[in-house]
């Protein structure tokens, strides 16, 4: 029963770490990101150490260089983004006014005797999502503010953060090899060789994923603008960004998009229906080229189980949860396949005394 002694230990060590993330998840959020970006750059400076670039000057010009980024973000971007946002929210009920408009004509020349009933429902559905679509806009916001910043204000977090990025990235190799020295010494072959297994495939949705994120952000916001649809950098960015979550951002970004064009265009259909031609476009992008090369195969996570992580993390750790759903459940996944694997080969699988084997 040695081997069932030491998944108890495992199991309850587990339970103990979900605990404790859950109860201090309101202050982890500075730590998770700057974390998240030392691992993300961590190959960089391995390749500039390599080429014997100090490891303290590539972290520091890697710093330098992303809040460098940050801060023309903030400058440049955030404000347009802020300005779309708060024109979105305010035009909410005339644009969804205007939409139903445009859906009533097109089903009174199609639906004939049926239109009064089908006015009925659609107008009972328009007038409950011009109601609540604002305030659930607000409470979402208000939702991400207070669980990202419930210890820390904005301040402290872009206080934190850099300083968090910058030490990580520093001691990468030193934090490895303490935690490589905590390990049980028997198990430590099989721990480093799931640790391997692992970071292939976290390391392939927050490097690769990242990258496919940015570039889907850059089409979307740069191809909606283009064709002049109100609101486009706004949607086009949120909509690459959100695509982490499978499905899920990109059907969000179609609808919003199309309607939005459906209101601004109608009746030249050629201009409403470009609106769908470039999320399809982009879909087939990130399908046959971004996903395949950046990310390809290496994350290993059935779509269910994505979306189940997605949703339980989310539910229990709030925003946070919902960064860190997609690499914890891959991590999850190498875990529980190596556990079956000892599981079938135990005494508790095989009916076997252990001691007489």
């Amino acid at each position: 029963m040695h081997i069932e002694r030491h998944a108890l230990f495992w199991i309850g060590a587990a339970i103990l770490f979900v605990l404790a993330v859950q109860v201090l998840a309101p202050v982890l959020l500075p730590f998770v990101i700057g974390l998240t970006l030392a691992y993300f750059f961590n190959p960089l400076v391995d390749a500039l150490s390599a080429m014997r670039v100090p490891r303290w000057l590539s972290a520091t010009v890697i710093l330098l260089g992303s809040v460098i980024a940050i801060t023309v973000a903030l400058v440049f971007v955030v404000p347009i983004l802020a300005q779309q946002m708060a024109g979105l929210i305010e035009a909410m009920p005339a644009e969804l006014a205007r939409l139903r408009i445009v859906v009533e004509e097109g089903a009174r020349a199609r639906l004939g005797d049926r239109f009064p009933a089908v006015l009925d429902a659609v107008s009972r559905a328009m007038a409950g999502l011009s109601d609540s679509l604002p305030g659930l806009v607000s409470d979402v916001a208000k939702s991400v503010w207070s669980q990202g910043t419930a210890a820390f204000s904005f301040l402290s977090l872009m206080l934190v953060t850099p300083l968090v990025f910058f030490y990580a990235l520093l001691d990468w190799p030193s934090l490895l090899a303490k935690v490589d020295s905590w390990l049980p010494r028997r198990q430590a072959p099989q721990l480093r060789a799931l640790a391997t297994e692992i970071d292939q495939r976290v390391s392939a949705f927050i490097r690769g994923q990242g990258i496919v994120c940015i570039v889907l952000a850059v089409f979307y916001a740069a191809t909606l603008s283009l064709i002049g649809l109100r609101y486009g950098l706004l949607i086009g960015l949120l909509t690459g960004l959100l695509s982490f979550i499978p499905f899920a951002g990109w059907a969000l970004g179609l609808i919003t998009a199309t309607a939005l064009a459906l209101i601004q265009f109608w009746p030249d259909v050629t201009q409403v229906l470009i609106v769908p031609g470039i999320f399809l476009t982009g879909q087939a992008l990130d399908a046959a080229i971004l996903s395949p090369q950046i990310v390809g195969s290496k994350i290993g996570l059935h779509l269910v189980w994505l979306i189940f992580a997605l949703l339980t993390f989310s539910y229990l750790f709030g925003f946070l949860g919902l960064l860190v759903a997609v690499p914890v459940a891959a991590a999850i996944g190498v875990l529980v396949r190596a556990a079956l694997q000892t599981y079938m080969a135990s005494s508790v699988y095989q009916g076997t005394d252990s001691a007489a084997r």
